[in-house]
């Protein structure tokens, strides 16, 4: 199975390589652009299966950037994940709902389940989409996610299980380690009473 590829625009490399990190190789292919010209370019080159847009870049915002993406009919369907610190930024420019205009909205920093909820939240606004009308207006296979993978979707939701088991682990050592800390200061307490009946 061929990796789906999502391009990430951001000027930020720790956002870039938190995202690669985040998502399984296996799956996706994870495409880099540093400003959002460099992000246009490689929309319009590579027809990634899905974008995940920085709302604030240099060179080229990235609310032009989705501007210019809206423009192009072929382009339009491809799933749009917008990225900001600030939402309120975003609400200045596109007000909510941001379904009704088939975006996702995930505020930075974001752990990994918000990501992988987050795609699947866009690959299913994507097949919501109506299909492009008009002349010269073509959807094209690479762009348009009408037959999204169930094979994809089934995954994702697999690693997003695999993420609540190892959270519940987490929470299950945090709490062992309390109980083991009350402890040692109840036995330190015991010592301490001995030795001073020993006294």
């Amino acid at each position: 199975m061929t990796a789906h590829k999502i391009l990430v625009i951001d000027d930020s490399r720790v956002i870039r390589n938190m995202v690669r990190d985040m998502l399984p190789p296996e799956n996706f292919e994870v495409l880099e652009a540093k400003d959002g010209v460099q992000g246009l370019e490689m929309v319009q080159k590579e027809k990634p299966w899905m974008i995940m847009l920085d709302f604030l870049l240099p060179k080229m915002s990235g609310y032009e950037v989705y501007e210019h993406i809206q423009q192009h009919p072929e382009l339009s369907r491809i799933p749009i994940i917008l990225m900001s610190g600030r939402k309120e930024e975003v609400t200045n420019k596109i007000p909510e709902p941001f379904e009704d205009k088939y975006l996702v909205f995930i505020e930075k920093p974001f752990e990994q389940r918000e990501l992988l909820l987050a795609i699947k939240k866009a690959m299913t606004l994507a097949q919501r989409r109506p299909p492009v009308t008009g002349i010269g207006a073509t959807t094209a296979p690479s762009t348009a996610p009408q037959g999204v993978d169930q094979n994809l979707i089934d995954r994702v939701a697999k690693l997003e299980a695999e993420i609540a088991k190892y959270e519940k682990l987490e929470e299950k050592i945090r709490t062992l380690e309390q109980q083991l800390v009350v402890q040692h200061k109840q036995l330190q307490q015991l010592v301490n009473f001995i030795k001073q009946k020993m006294q």
